[in-house]
């Protein structure tokens, strides 16, 4: 039987081990290797990062996606629900839906790969539960959501 300081003395070396593996330290990386996979000039040292990253404050992990199509996406495909949104990377993944008078359930993932109000910027995927929709379907959706990122760039008052 464990006596109650034992557990707890088991129970730091524990902490005291995972804590171990967080430890922020820098890699050293071949620069040759570097250069021969990337093809341009690398550092000699690189930082991976560290748990306390994301308080940095860093300005370079802006969003990099364009905010009107963003909220058209969420807008038009309001009738899905929302399973994951990243703004940093421009995803919105839907779960299986049925639009207001269809009687076909539907899901959507979206990318939104430039900050640019662009149709190039704009990628819908749509599925049924029996597989992809006509090319037709999903072209009338991403119509949907360039009309409607539109309306919402002029009601900003942004021409």
């Amino acid at each position: 039987m464990m006596t109650f300081s034992s557990k707890i003395a088991g129970l730091a070396m524990a902490s005291l081990v995972v804590l171990a593996g967080c430890g922020e330290r820098e890699t050293k990386l071949n620069p040759k290797a570097w250069e021969v996979e990337s093809g341009r000039e690398a550092d000699k040292y690189r930082n991976e990062g560290g748990l306390f990253d994301i308080f940095s404050g860093d300005a370079d992990a802006g969003v990099k996606v364009n905010r009107f199509l963003w909220t058209a996406s969420l807008d038009v495909l309001d009738f899905l629900p929302v399973q994951s949104a990243d703004p940093f990377t421009g995803v919105i993944s839907t779960g299986y839906g049925t639009p207001p008078g269809g009687g076909r359930a539907y899901r959507a993932t979206v990318l939104i790969s430039d900050p640019a109000l662009d149709a190039r910027s704009l990628n819908v995927a749509l599925q049924t539960r029996g597989g992809p929709v006509s090319a037709g379907t999903q072209r009338a959706v991403e119509d949907a959501i360039l009309a409607r990122a539109r309306q919402l760039r002029v009601q900003a008052g942004r021409y």
